[in-house]
């Protein structure tokens, strides 16, 4: 499974109004895990920021006067997310703009080049109803570090939003590269009798039992009563 976690910085909020995206940045994950595959580049939008999106990315005119240009980073670009599932937060936002810079130098819309797009905001709210969903939020709510976040990164915010993912999903605590290579090598294991070991069985206190069914019902809560537990018992 490969998903790639995606952001961009632009100069303004309105595509349409002919804002542009600045900067790109995608952090890839295979099976859950960090490849170490990222892609990041800075972009001349060949226009001027908006004053309060410069407060926000702090990447200035003077900055992006010497980066290229979109149309000669598209084809890098469009070859790394080809296939994937992208992963965005407020994913209508980025698609616009990737959809108009895309119009612009007559390419199709960015969603016919990858398997599917999940908006990661959609998801929070699902799961946090009434609550702030923003990626500083959730950082906050799910105990992902965001110290280094003093300014919007495009790099730096997908891999915020790569951690505050795997968290939402509960699929593990963190992302790191495996260190052990896995082979393909035929290996001879030693057979073990298992029937020599005196396994102990350690019950579970009050406390820890307490502690097991506030998790369980904080987990029912967040998925709406879809919980699996709950039919296997009906």
């Amino acid at each position: 499974m490969r998903q790639i976690f995606l952001d961009t910085e632009t100069t303004g909020l309105s595509p349409e109004s002919g804002d542009r995206i600045i900067e790109i940045g995608c952090v890839e994950l295979l099976n859950r895990r960090l490849s170490g595959r990222n892609l990041h580049f800075y972009l001349n939008p060949e226009r001027a920021n908006h004053e309060d999106a410069v407060k926000v990315h702090g990447l200035t005119d003077e900055f992006l006067a010497d980066k290229p240009l979109f149309a000669a980073m598209v084809d890098e670009f469009l070859d790394y997310v080809s296939g994937a599932e992208i992963i965005i937060h407020n994913a209508a936002f980025d698609i616009g703009f990737l959809n108009e810079e895309l119009k612009r130098i007559g390419r199709p819309v960015f969603t016919d080049f990858v398997a599917q797009v999940t908006d990661s905001l959609s998801m929070a709210r699902e799961m946090f109803p009434g609550k702030s969903n923003s990626l500083d939020a959730l950082c906050k709510r799910l105990e992902v570090d965001n110290s280094n976040r003093a300014l919007h990164g495009a790099l730096l915010d997908a891999g915020l939003l790569a951690e505050v993912y795997i968290n939402m999903t509960r699929g593990q605590n963190s992302l790191v590269i495996d260190a052990v290579e896995i082979t393909t090598a035929e290996t001879t294991l030693a057979v073990i009798d298992f029937a020599s070991f005196d396994l102990p069985v350690i019950a579970a206190n009050e406390d820890e039992l307490a502690a097991h069914d506030l998790l369980l019902a904080e987990l029912d809560k967040a998925s709406g009563g879809r919980t699996v537990w709950r039919a296997l018992v009906a």
